[in-house]
């Protein structure tokens, strides 16, 4: 059964009485007096008021019948006596937060626990010094305890947490860029024709609403249009350009990075991409890339292939790498890297090359620059031990759980 205390302030109405039967003791009065006159007034009042014991006129507080017993004054004192009351009033004085429930002692739950045997040396053993009168379970050491899985960052979000880390203390800065972008940055920039396939609607997605965005300085979109018509031969289309899509490739950061960046300089970015695609065990219409530039009088080729190298066997930890000739508008000469799974063979990691001088020069810069793109997601196969890209973004929690990252 339930034992109840007073609270301090059950205990205070208990010795100078409760605040409304000190209200039915000054009246008639009006209602600024017995505000100074009385302790509690609210409370008083609306006590009174619920009892039906007064009634207000014209700012005047009026008696309209004395009670011969308050229940919860009596209630007041059986508790503080140790004797039972009705529920009912318990129920009340709960609510008016004059009486609690009696908590056992820290010295009464220790005591019960004098002789026993007993498996944790808990707080209450040890302040009250109890614990020299149990005695304690033995232990088999050998026996496999329960596995506990402690909170930690999600395996993927971990991995590139950690290349970031790795590239910024090589010195590179990290880039940023709308993830809805125009095709200006998107393909313009980056000297990619307007006729090419891959900007055709089955390569990239595009905006319904809205259409189209804000060229930036008319000086870059001017020499942009001149690299264009002169080499591409055609005339090019400023409205298509401003067009909105989801950003189809990182190298559109690098684009926007160009106009304002140091020489020498090293910059990456990660970013959300999005295209068209068949889902499978390597590809996603939604993933991130990882691309950056390095800009440097004294860059080579050579410097480009041993940073992809370095990406492949140091940050995806892919035992053997290969690279391919390719072919991409903005960057001559071009590298596809692939990288050699162990049970899924030979995957593509990504494209790389030199800047063109037509690509970068209307943007500034007239000296050589290495860039790369590379799936962060096929990457992190690689480190995670994943063989379907699909699983990176899984909420199977046995695997959250026990992948290493």
């Amino acid at each position: 059964m339930k034992k109840y205390i007073l609270t301090e302030e059950g205990r205070r109405y208990l010795e100078n009485g409760l605040p409304e039967k000190k209200l039915l003791g000054i009246l008639p009065a009006s209602i600024e007096d017995a505000k100074k006159k009385i302790d509690n007034f609210s409370i008083a009042l609306q006590w009174a008021k619920k009892n039906n014991w007064i009634e207000i006129k014209e700012g005047i507080i009026i008696l309209k019948k004395m009670p011969e017993k308050i229940p919860e004054e009596e209630a007041l004192e059986k508790i503080n006596k140790g004797k039972n009351v009705d529920d009912d009033i318990i129920l009340l004085l709960l609510s008016r937060h004059l009486i609690e429930e009696e908590r056992e002692t820290m010295q009464k739950r220790a005591e019960k626990l004098a002789g026993k045997e007993v498996t944790f040396l808990t707080e209450e053993l040890i302040k009250t010094g109890q614990w020299k009168n149990v005695k304690f379970r033995e232990y088999n050491v050998e026996v496999t305890g329960k596995k506990i899985y402690p909170g930690k960052s999600h395996p993927y979000q971990k991995f590139i947490s950690e290349m970031k880390k790795k590239l910024l203390s090589m010195g590179f800065v990290e880039c940023m860029g709308p993830i809805i972008d125009m095709e200006f940055w998107n393909f313009d920039a980056l000297f990619q024709p307007q006729n090419h396939p891959a900007r055709d609607w089955t390569s990239t997605y595009s905006m319904k609403y809205p259409v189209y965005g804000s060229l930036p300085d008319r000086k870059i979109v001017n020499a942009v249009r001149k690299s264009h018509e002169t080499y591409w031969k055609y005339k090019w289309d400023e409205k298509k350009a401003a067009r909105l899509m989801p950003r189809a490739q990182g190298t559109a950061i690098s684009a926007r990075m160009l106009p304002r960046a140091d020489v020498p300089g090293k910059y990456f970015a990660i970013s959300r991409c999005f295209r068209p695609d068949v889902l499978d065990a390597t590809h996603l219409i939604e993933f991130n890339q990882i691309e950056g530039i390095i800009l440097d009088e004294t860059l080579t080729f050579r410097n480009l292939l041993g940073m992809l190298e370095m990406f492949a066997k140091e940050i995806a930890h892919a035992e053997k790498v290969k690279f391919y000739p390719d072919y991409f508008p903005f960057t001559e000469p071009s590298v596809q890297m692939s990288a050699k799974h162990p049970t899924m063979g030979w995957i593509e990691f990504g494209g790389a090359g030199i800047f063109r001088e037509e690509l970068t020069k209307p943007l500034g810069i007239d000296i050589p620059v290495i860039a790369w793109g590379l799936g962060l997601d096929r990457l992190a196969m690689f480190a995670l031990g994943v063989k379907d890209i699909r699983y990176l973004f899984s909420n199977d929690l046995k695997w959250l759980r026990e992948v290493v990252a």
